[in-house]
């Protein structure tokens, strides 16, 4: 490690050392190519119990990317897969149903936030082209054609061609770009738990709608006490805290109002937790010597389980890019490069963010014309098989030009 006043190189400098910063330094050492995540928090924070209890459902496409790199085999019997998916209009009777085909293997994955951190802490301590410096922090950032220096507040100094901003939602690197964002509040809070349940939920995950915002049930693995699912209940800004303050009895009785009874008794297994829903789209995620990922380049409602594969999405592509560019002996913040991966992710992400908002725009509308139009909708597309492979497609993130890694394919 460089002493005070002397300077490490690496070919790319990671601020942000969360889900998607971590994951695109294990996907550029799998292919050789060097990098030095910074982060201010220490990882014995992150990785406590208590840090984050939100649960992720990570779709096929995005696990081929961690199979490719090696962590799917870290993680190996410890997701719940995701054989189908309801979609329904509160309790309505008829739900859309998304039942793959056994032989394609299931939509996704269900892991815990907690687990996919400390294994990709395990994996980037464990590679030999990645150096992790947390918890550290930038004094200063400069970048200019030539190369990207940053500053850490104890006085050491890092130098690579590329930076990488991978700090979540309110990226100060994004903010010194000058890059705009697009963004606004849904005053509504999203309360996370996980619970334990009476009935087997078969794997199945469910996104029940309601005017006062979805509630999504997702299938976790069973513990040595029983069946678990995690929830993501929406609620009004005004409710979150007092939702939070309730006692176990008052909740469970409420969520299982929500899930109209279908899992039997429920049970806590989990602290409950919520965070604001906003969305913030950036018009555009390239600077001078910088690429966005994940947060940092866009936000959106939890409406569909996508954000945190938006975010392997942008790492599997800039990847690609990078790695390619490294065989071709370019420098790794070439204008070029950058603008590649721009073209690349722009639409795709902006379509999802778009789609993302219109949903929840469209399933909160209350009255009975936007519900008869909701319930309609579901059974036309129940009803119309191209229609449903298409969601399918989206859901399992396979929509597009898709980048190797996605492809579970080597750079």
């Amino acid at each position: 490690m460089s002493g005070k006043g002397s300077v490490q190189d690496a070919d790319i400098i990671i601020l942000g050392g969360g889900l998607v910063g971590l994951t695109l330094a294990v996907a550029l050492d799998a292919h050789g190519v060097s990098s030095i995540v910074i982060d201010p928090a220490a990882p014995a924070d992150v990785l406590a119990k208590s840090f984050d209890g939100r649960a992720s459902a990570v779709a096929s496409a995005s696990h081929r990317m961690l199979d490719a790199i090696g962590i799917g085999e870290r993680l190996k019997g410890q997701g719940c897969p995701i054989a189908a998916i309801r979609v329904s209009d509160g309790l309505a009777p008829r739900a859309l149903s998304f039942d793959p085909d056994p032989e394609s293997g299931p939509l996704g994955v269900m892991y815990e936030n907690r687990l996919l951190r400390r294994t990709l802490h395990e994996a980037a301590a464990a590679a030999e082209n990645v150096t992790m410096l947390m918890p550290a922090k930038a004094a200063s950032v400069e970048r200019d054609g030539t190369s990207v220096r940053v500053s850490l507040e104890d006085g050491r100094i890092f130098s690579a061609a590329l930076l990488v901003g991978a700090e979540g939602r309110n990226s100060p690197t994004r903010a010194a770009a000058g890059i705009n964002v697009a963004r606004w509040s849904y005053h509504h809070h999203a309360i996370i738990a996980i619970l334990g349940h009476e009935r087997p939920h078969d794997g199945v995950a469910h996104e029940i709608f309601y005017p006062s915002g979805p509630f999504a049930l997702l299938p976790m693995l069973d513990d040595a006490e029983g069946h678990r699912s995690a929830i993501v209940w929406t609620v009004a800004e005004a409710h979150g805290p007092a939702m939070l303050g309730l006692p176990d009895r008052a909740f469970l009785a409420e969520a299982e109002k929500r899930m109209g009874g279908m899992l039997g008794e429920l049970r806590s297994v989990s602290p409950r937790s919520s965070y604001p829903l906003g969305f913030h789209h950036t018009a555009r995620i390239t600077d001078t010597r910088l690429a966005l990922v994940g947060d940092a380049a866009h936000g959106i409602h939890p409406i569909a389980g996508q954000g945190l594969n938006l975010g392997f999405r942008d790492v599997a592509a800039l990847a690609e890019v990078l790695v390619e560019g490294a065989r071709l002996g370019l420098d790794l913040g070439d204008a070029q490069l950058l603008a590649r991966y721009e073209r690349w992710r722009a639409l795709d992400s902006f379509v999802v963010a778009a789609t993302t908002d219109a949903l929840t725009r469209l399933f909160g509308l209350p009255g009975k014309a936007p519900r008869a139009i909701r319930r309609f909708g579901l059974d036309m597309v129940s009803r119309i098989p191209p229609l449903q492979r298409r969601f399918m497609t989206e859901a399992r993130g396979e929509s597009g030009k898709l980048p190797k890694l996605l492809q579970g394919l080597e750079v």
